[in-house]
């Protein structure tokens, strides 16, 4: 018994370190960023497509990771995750065009699609269901140190050694993981229904389609014929998906979803609002080093508090949502995350760059509030057995609106500096100031979906007063 104790916890062991490297990397890299833009001799305005590239695959490919361990074997579909992350990064590193380093990330993203919902599987199948909770908090704790030392990481390494070095320090763990993988980690399998492969290739192509097609005149230098062609396909794809989806059989995600009304208000809110709040991990960095002329090190440790920020609400999100309702929360949370949005270019630039630190760290509160309102008031309704599914399409829709977000950063950056590059300049400045304007913009918005949200404050403060009331009593 104890050694099977002592297997278990290799095992999770094993997990967390997957997850720790797919987190640590969706950090890391943007901090390098201008430092790799120097390097492949391209604009640093221009570079989102490092970060597109990793998130838009990490979301075509996460509808079919768990059916493929269910399929294959969790060791089997963890073991090929971590070498091909492993690989990925090893050919980052050896990149020396923007067009090689970009199809690597696309290999890098579709090892980490499979390495954090296969890990999650693998812990729902080694410990009992008493245990998950526990056992998924360990787990889960190395991928909230990962954003933690990204950042500051990256920043350090590029300045004190070269960009190629945020990719190499994943090939030790790699061969560690793959190994231990191999050597530690049963094979569970279970009987999957069959793969709806039709449904997964018009979401794939949707998907893919239309993220080129916004980034593909500035971004990839595509004609306006091709851009449109790629628009178009990608909306014919969704409307596909969506008949098949109405008159199929067992499509990939059953639109019995949408029947549960808070499912629908959430994944639309989600949605959206994370179209702009993935504007912010990579509006930052680039705002510190080429508006402000930070150093890259200097750069990685002022993510830090927002990263703080972000944990510290964690702590306290489900009273926050108790005392004043899912609608009062979002909305108020959204409304005051735009307002600290702006707030930080206009401090850095017109008052001072010490309130950077603060800015930061509220930023981070109140993003980090709205990220786990959004999560819970989507799934909170829906039904068991659709639960997984909305679960999974919620995942899959939040790294789409990451790289959904980054490409229109990247858009609204290079429209507004018009090719200017010179740090710290005067119209830098005012680059970065337009683009944060607008990117509080597209932050707020979502404030419009979640004045929708029913009011359930009344209802919480009758349970707040009937648990008073027990308490008193028993006492």
């Amino acid at each position: 018994m104890r050694e099977h104790a002592a297997s278990v916890r290799w095992q999770l062991w094993i997990v967390a370190f997957g997850f720790f490297m797919q987190t640590l990397d969706t950090t890391i890299v943007n901090t390098a960023l201008p430092s790799m833009a120097a390097s492949l001799n391209e604009s640093p305005l221009h570079m989102q497509s490092v970060i597109v590239s990793y998130v838009l695959t990490v979301a075509v490919m996460l509808p079919a990771s768990g059916w493929l361990a269910d399929r294959f074997g969790v060791k089997r579909v963890f073991f090929s995750a971590i070498v091909l992350f492993t690989l990925g990064s090893l050919f980052c590193a050896r990149a020396e065009t923007l067009d090689q380093l970009i199809m690597a990330r696309v290999l890098q993203g579709v090892g980490g699609a499979m390495m954090v919902p296969v890990g999650r599987l693998t812990v729902m199948k080694i410990v009992p269901r008493d245990q998950y909770m526990a056992a998924m908090t360990f787990v889960t704790l190395p991928g909230q140190i990962g954003p933690l030392v990204g950042p500051t990481l990256g920043g350090f390494l590029v300045q004190y050694a070269s960009w190629h070095w945020i990719f190499l320090i994943n090939l030790p763990v790699g061969i560690v993981g793959a190994i231990a993988t191999l050597w530690l980690m049963p094979n569970y399998t279970t009987q999957t229904r069959k793969f709806d492969i039709s449904g997964f290739i018009m979401l794939a192509l949707g998907m893919a389609t239309l993220t080129l097609a916004l980034d593909g005149q500035k971004g990839l230098g595509l004609t306006p014929l091709a851009t449109a062609l790629l628009a178009g396909t990608g909306a014919v794809a969704l409307l596909l998906y969506y008949l098949h989806a109405r008159y199929g059989k067992l499509p990939l995600f059953s639109l019995e979803l949408f029947k549960t009304p808070t499912y629908t208000l959430g994944l639309s809110g989600s949605l959206l609002g994370r179209i702009g709040s993935g504007m912010l991990p990579f509006m930052a960095p680039i705002f510190l080093q080429v508006g402000l002329g930070f150093s890259p090190f200097h750069a990685g440790m002022m993510m830090i508090p927002m990263i703080i920020g972000s944990m510290s609400m964690k702590r306290i999100v489900v009273r926050v949502v108790n005392r004043f309702g899912y609608r009062r929360a979002l909305v108020g949370a959204t409304l005051m995350l735009a307002v600290v949005t702006l707030a930080l270019p206009v401090s850095a630039l017109f008052v001072s760059k010490y309130l950077i630190v603060p800015v930061l760290f509220v930023l981070g509160m109140v993003n980090s509030l709205r990220f786990s309102s959004m999560n819970t008031l989507t799934l909170k309704d829906l039904p068991d057995n659709l639960a997984s599914s909305g679960n999974s399409l919620l995942s899959m829709v939040m790294q789409l609106s990451m790289s959904l977000g980054v490409s229109i950063a990247g858009i609204l950056l290079g429209m507004f500096a018009h090719h200017q590059i010179v740090a710290d300049s005067p119209e830098i400045h005012q680059a970065f100031l337009y683009t944060y304007l607008c990117v509080s913009v597209c932050i707020a918005l979502p404030a419009l979906i979640f004045m929708r949200v029913p009011d359930d404050m009344l209802k919480n403060s009758l349970l707040e007063k009937s648990s008073r009331r027990r308490s008193k009593e028993q006492s």
